[in-house]
């Protein structure tokens, strides 16, 4: 083949393969030349759907945008309720776009600038539906108006975005964190002050409790205590009287047994030492010879 020929060829195909685009699924684009949106006849920005597109080759820059339904979940913001009490609400938006010219008009295709723009409109519109109910409207049941009030207020804000809202949704409604402490600290007081006054109450009953007991543990021993004073008189006194009756049948065997006694507690002690005269009457038994 001629090398014109195929530098011919070349050249075409290199044309041809550059002047072709593809637009994913779920996905639209539009076409600039020289920075200015392509139009159809109409006049209208022409929107090339999903396949394969002509365009023209380093002239044209080929933009494209998400078709499909968007999610928006934004951190929770602050609200203010009817009665002026502060709401942390955490939200998302379900959304897509519906108008491609008008949404690369107001947004140049940025999703994150549409994304920063709608979220100042959805936080409008739940504002405005939360700065007109009071806390107990909104957490007993309002919830499903308020999100049908946020929704048709923001649906028409978003037209001029080209953006369709298609479901604005409030996932969760919390106090603010100063506000929470406040509270828990607040119940954390009270509780504590329960748990005082109960732990108080306990040690009053506990000290009733155990004065009852010492009571009457002091009753039981000075009663204990009578029984055996009146026992241990009773035995001194029957102790007595057998002495007494002993040493009426015999005087000279009970002065013995006695003596006997005396000499036994006096000598139980080895290293005891008795200082005592020989003819001591004390000795009486010891030094008597008879038997």
């Amino acid at each position: 083949m001629n090398p014109r020929n195929l530098i011919i060829l070349l050249v075409i195909a290199m044309v041809g393969f550059l002047s072709i685009f593809v637009v994913e699924e779920g996905e639209r684009a539009i076409v600039k030349r020289f920075g200015v949106i392509q139009t159809d006849a109409a006049g209208d920005y022409r929107i090339y759907e999903p396949g394969l597109n002509i365009k023209l080759p380093l002239f044209d820059n080929v933009e494209t945008m998400n078709a499909r339904i968007l999610t928006l979940d934004a951190p929770a913001d602050r609200f203010v309720t009817s009665e002026q009490k502060d709401l942390m609400v955490d939200s998302y938006v379900k959304w897509r776009i519906v108008d491609f010219g008008q949404f690369f008009l107001a947004t140049q295709g940025n999703q994150l600038m549409a994304e920063s723009l709608l979220q100042s409109k959805i936080n409008n519109g739940l504002r405005s539906e939360f700065g007109t109910r009071t806390i107990r409207e909104i957490v007993s049941g309002s919830r499903d108006e308020l999100q049908r009030e946020a929704l048709r207020s923001t649906r028409s804000d978003a037209s001029e975005l080209g953006i369709e809202v298609v479901d604005v949704r409030v996932k969760q409604i919390n106090l603010p964190r100063e506000v929470s402490e406040y509270i828990y600290d607040r119940m954390r007081a009270q509780r504590e002050a329960v748990a005082r006054a109960h732990r108080s109450e306990g040690q009053e009953k506990a000290e009733v409790i155990r004065a009852g007991a010492d009571a009457t543990a002091t009753v039981i021993v000075a009663e204990a205590e009578r029984e055996s004073r009146t026992l241990k008189g009773a035995g001194d006194a029957a102790a007595a009287k057998i002495y007494a009756d002993a040493y009426g049948q015999n005087p000279e065997f009970y002065s013995l047994l006695r003596s006997l006694d005396a000499y036994r507690a006096a000598f139980s002690n080895k290293e005891d030492v008795l200082v005592l005269s020989p003819d001591s009457e004390f000795f009486q038994y010891m030094n008597s010879k008879t038997r």
